[in-house]
């Protein structure tokens, strides 16, 4: 894929539309989506259940594919790639933090964060030099040997976090990232999504039902009824 830098949008939605089941069983979960999102931007995605928000997460981190309509990912028509192409883009690509952390409970905090590492073939030395870069980065130097069970909700969204950007993604897809979390580890892991975002330029699409959180976010989008909600957020302009 190409990832030079240009001046078209990391990613652009054109006319998204998906619907699941048919006949009088359709649910028409997006109803045509425009949507672009630039390199570097930190955006937040809100909405009510049912609103369209997880399918169009899932739709931009080729977890799912749309009934019609165009997906571009760095000027790379996404309809167009094979499911192994896809999963190519996953895995190079996109990092994904999720509610409940998703960590393997008997594995160590520094063998969590170097399986994506696994996935693409990397040596066992540049694994565990880079996981402990990427703990590093998250402020969990000297955790490395811990497993979840011995960490904190807030460490473990960390290590989790780590695990994601542990592969340089070009996209850090985050879903309810603090919704395990008290408000003091969720204002800690927003901190540290804000700094990742300034000092590595990654690029973060976070759902959230927290407004509070969502007001981290450079801008955000709201969903509604399967569109995108074209009042005024409160987090900025809208898409």
């Amino acid at each position: 894929m190409n990832t030079e830098r240009g001046n078209q949008h990391l990613i652009e939605l054109v006319g998204i539309t998906k619907v699941y089941g048919m006949g009088a069983y359709a649910v028409h979960a997006l109803r045509g989506i425009d949507l672009h999102i630039d390199r570097g931007e930190f955006v937040a995605v809100m909405g009510p259940s049912g609103s369209g928000k997880s399918t169009c997460m899932n739709i931009l981190g080729c977890l799912d594919t749309p009934n019609s309509g165009a997906y571009r990912f760095n000027g790379v028509e996404v309809g167009s790639l094979s499911r192994d192409q896809r999963a190519l883009l996953r895995r190079h690509y996109l990092g994904f933090v999720f509610q409940g952390f998703n960590l393997l409970s008997r594995t160590s905090a520094l063998e969590n964060v170097e399986l994506p590492l696994i996935y693409r073939g990397a040596s066992s030395r540049e694994r565990c030099r880079r996981a402990r870069e990427a703990l590093e980065a998250v402020g969990l130097t000297g955790w490395e040997s811990h497993t979840p069970s011995e960490l904190s909700g807030g460490q473990q969204q960390r290590v989790a976090i780590a695990r994601a950007t542990v592969i340089n993604p070009e996209v850090l897809m985050a879903d309810e990232p603090t919704g395990n979390l008290d408000s003091t580890s969720s204002r800690e892991i927003m901190e540290l999504l804000c700094s990742l975002d300034k000092k590595l330029g990654i690029t973060i699409v976070m759902v959230t039902h927290d407004s509070t959180m969502a007001s981290y976010a450079q801008r955000t989008i709201r969903f509604l009824d399967g569109l995108i909600d074209t009042g005024e957020p409160s987090g900025g302009k809208q898409a």
